[in-house]
């Protein structure tokens, strides 16, 4: 249990979820953690959880500008970082008639443009060697209805992984992806998913249920210690088997 012993990691969206799953397995793995967060009480909750070591850092991570500040606090904290787990993002799912222009840019930039700059500001901040895993999600495979907007942030997000794995590797850093299929998180209920709807998506599922938040924590540890150090570019994907159907 000390795969991630002396690292530092930052871990956005860490209050819920997935996130916050990672985050406790960090803890776990031995790792000094920061998680950032919107809601002030679950974020200070999240802080206690996770122990006295634990940052909790405010930040909308939509907001490209402020991920500077981000960078900031972690230096400030850690000094540097070892790993960074780009988690935090926005599930909208409407049918292509509904979109409008406000809520397509909100949906790139928290699940895109965000995390496009946060690695660009964490760069300074980034020891070598250190890891950067992108959670993006099935839903760049699949043709998904009423997915669209939601599933091409998630493309441009694994295709950014494979090209600053390229890009960042000289200096040391390595960048991967974990795409889950549905996991059990708070998300489907803010959508507005009823226990018959996620019966039926698990139906979709050859596992046939969804996915617990600590099976993608525990692939994150892996693509964060020194036992992914030769994985490089890849893409893990974590759904159960739903898109080989």
């Amino acid at each position: 249990m000390d795969r991630l012993k002396g690292k530092r990691a930052l871990i956005t969206g860490g209050t819920s979820g997935i996130g916050l799953a990672t985050a406790r397995r960090f803890v776990a793995e031995g790792a000094r953690v920061a998680v950032t967060g919107t809601d002030s009480t679950r974020l200070e909750a999240a802080r206690s959880a996770l122990g006295p070591d634990a940052v909790a850092i405010p930040v909308d991570s939509g907001d490209a500008a402020a991920q500077k500040g981000v960078a900031e606090a972690v230096a400030c904290a850690f000094g540097q970082l070892d790993a960074v787990f780009v988690n935090a993002g926005i599930g909208d799912f409407r049918p292509l008639e509904q979109w409008d222009e406000a809520g397509f840019d909100r949906s790139l930039a928290v699940n895109f443009k965000g995390p496009f700059f946060l690695v660009q500001a964490l760069l300074p901040v980034l020891a070598n060697p250190a890891s950067i895993v992108l959670n993006t999600s099935i839903n760049a495979h699949i043709g998904m209805p009423n997915s669209s907007v939601y599933a091409a942030s998630k493309a441009a997000l694994l295709s950014l992984a494979r090209t600053l794995s390229g890009e960042l590797l000289p200096r040391g850093i390595r960048v991967n992806a974990v795409s889950p299929g549905p996991v059990a998180t708070p998300l489907h209920g803010k959508i507005g998913m009823d226990e018959a709807a996620i019966r039926s998506l698990a139906g979709q599922i050859p596992l046939g249920r969804r996915g617990d938040p600590d099976e993608i924590a525990q692939a994150v540890v892996f693509l964060a210690s020194d036992e992914g150090g030769f994985t490089v570019g890849s893409e893990f994907i974590i759904d159960g088997g739903m898109s080989t159907l």
